[in-house]
């Protein structure tokens, strides 16, 4: 067995990181149902991983078709599922804040 490129094994471990940390912030934005986020994030992602297209065709021109079917794919997936929660997510309450009243 050959020993390992240095380099390529750099490569892969910082590639590995950046894709999960990407992935971790895209399933965060699909939580909060942030549309544009989590279309981004996952174009993103994708585009890290587009290695794995080049390899298989060997032609990189695919990772940009890679990329807008994620985008498209994650904007419709929030967008159907905020249309299928009829209450809007609460936003941040200031704890110990005064109500308004009304008088």
């Amino acid at each position: 067995m050959t020993m390992p490129n240095l380099w390529i094994a750099l490569g892969v471990l910082a590639s590995t990181a950046a894709t999960d940390a990407v992935y971790v912030l895209f399933n965060g934005a699909v939580s909060a149902r942030r549309r544009v986020s989590a279309a981004s994030w996952s174009g993103i992602w994708y585009l890290l991983a587009g290695f794995a297209v080049i390899s298989y065709t060997r032609n990189p021109i695919y990772i940009l078709f890679a990329t807008g079917g994620s985008w498209i794919g994650a904007f419709g997936a929030v967008t159907w599922l905020n249309r299928s929660d009829p209450q809007p997510a609460l936003g941040p309450q200031r704890v110990g804040a005064p109500r308004s009243s009304s008088t």
